[in-house]
């Protein structure tokens, strides 16, 4: 069965540093990543900096996309480490179709508690994807009382495989 695939990651030991969560309306944050650095694996283009006579540049809002190449069964997966900061009471994900359109979509909201450690979390989910409507990954630290605490990342990745020949009966 054909596949494309876009795979994303962000390292702050090879950036500028953490990003700094910021929460949209919605009270979650768009996760950014960067064009073509770092391991990034994108040969059909879901996350090319320009795109439709626009430009991206890391780390606007546009860089936490991928632009789905194809139409088909899409299987998103994304990891996030957080640094150990605050007191968060819970983390939250979810993947978002078209989280910068009118068709914000949100699927797969997953939330859980924080470990004695560090927070590494790790995140899989299935569903229909289309060309013109692009994915997002978005992330949340809640404290008590669902205040939300602007923890920063210090690692995530985003990845997109899509089964492009989904058959039917």
């Amino acid at each position: 069965m054909p596949l494309a695939v876009a795979s994303l990651i962000w390292d702050a030991t090879k950036s500028s540093g953490t990003q700094r969560v910021k929460y949209d309306d919605d009270g979650y944050y768009l996760v950014r990543f960067p064009y073509g650095e770092q391991e990034s694996y994108d040969p059909w283009n879901m996350h090319a900096a320009e795109r439709d006579g626009k430009t991206s540049k890391f780390p606007d809002a546009g860089s936490g996309l991928i632009h789905p190449s194809h139409d088909g069964w899409g299987v998103v997966s994304a990891m996030v480490h957080w640094e150990k900061d605050g007191d968060p009471h819970e983390y939250r994900a979810r993947f978002v179709r078209d989280p910068l359109g009118d068709g914000y979509d949100s699927t797969a909201t997953t939330d859980a508690a924080p470990t004695g450690g560090n927070q590494y979390k790790s995140y899989v989910w299935q569903f229909f994807v289309y060309r013109d409507v692009p994915l997002g990954l978005k992330v949340t630290a809640r404290g008590k009382n669902d205040k939300r605490i602007a923890t920063p990342l210090i690692h995530a990745q985003f990845k997109l495989a899509i089964h492009t020949d989904v058959m039917t009966p």
